[in-house]
């Protein structure tokens, strides 16, 4: 069974996919979204659920260090309440304390530049999101 893992921010969702047997998360590609035009990328999502035949998407929750739910995590979950209903497959909502900052210490250490850290950063989170799922739940 395939999973999708999504990185929902407010200009950008990063997406990775599964391997068929769930143990391998890879980053493949990054949505952009425009909140104030109300153009959130559930379309694109959707194309690439049916492209790679997911059955299962984990949405990352950015809960805050004392464990409570801010603006942006209030945002993710309405973004996994809509996709749920537009696509009609289980979405998870997963906690992603610090997997942006620890996407940003990883491209650091390779020696990626700051330009290029830009364009693949919210890809390498939602990678990180989804591999911390299939890692606690096989």
């Amino acid at each position: 069974m395939k999973i999708m893992g999504l990185d929902v921010g407010s200009k950008t969702v990063g997406v990775a996919i599964s391997d068929a047997l769930g143990w391998t998360a890879q980053g493949i590609e990054i949505i952009s979204i425009n909140e104030e035009a109300k153009q959130f990328g559930y379309n694109r999502v959707k194309e690439l659920i049916d492209l790679h035949e997911v059955e299962k998407v984990v949405v990352g929750l950015p809960k805050n260090m004392n464990n409570t739910i801010g603006p942006r995590a209030e945002s993710s979950k309405k973004y996994a309440e809509v996709l749920e209903a537009r696509t009609g497959i289980p979405v998870v909502l997963w906690d992603e304390r610090l997997t942006t900052q620890a996407a940003e210490r990883t491209l650091l250490e390779a020696d990626v530049s700051r330009k290029k850290r830009k364009l693949v950063i919210d890809k390498l989170a939602a990678v990180m999101i989804l591999q911390s799922y299939l890692d606690a739940n096989n």
